[in-house]
């Protein structure tokens, strides 16, 4: 192989570096093009059978790192759930799993607050509007 020759080796390492670089990222166009590059990644890897379990795993994580960083929270525990499912002891994923339910509840609580201030606004509404009608003559 000559000097400026890459392996497919080179290929992967590269690619994952640079999707590490992408998900983590706080522009939300660049955690989306980190997610593209892993599913892609994925695919051509599935097609050519050329990844470990050991890549997969790193995908399957990093790709719900992304999601996880873009709002899509249910799917970055349906990953980080497959990733437990093959690791059961992985720190890493156990802590981000953690950190995704704790976003899920919260988001919850923030919605049902948000639900529940609309009741009262329509609620004071209604009594506006009746109390008004009731003082006609």
């Amino acid at each position: 192989m000559s000097k400026g020759e890459t392996t497919e080796k080179d290929k992967r390492e590269s690619i994952m570096r640079l999707s590490w670089a992408l998900v983590h990222s706080r522009q939300h166009q660049d955690v989306q093009r980190g997610i593209d590059m892993l599913l892609q990644a994925a695919e051509t890897s599935m097609a050519k059978n050329t990844n470990s379990l050991l890549d997969q795993q790193e995908m399957r994580y990093l790709r719900a790192v992304g999601y996880y960083r873009s709002g899509a929270y249910s799917t970055s525990r349906r990953l980080l759930d497959r990733c437990l499912e093959i690791e059961p002891e992985w720190k890493q994923a156990l802590r981000l799993k953690k950190t995704v339910e704790d976003r899920i509840v919260k988001d919850g609580f923030i919605g049902i607050g948000i639900t529940a201030g609309a009741v009262i606004a329509a609620c004071g509404i209604v009594a506006v509007l009746v109390t008004s009608k009731c003082r006609r003559p």
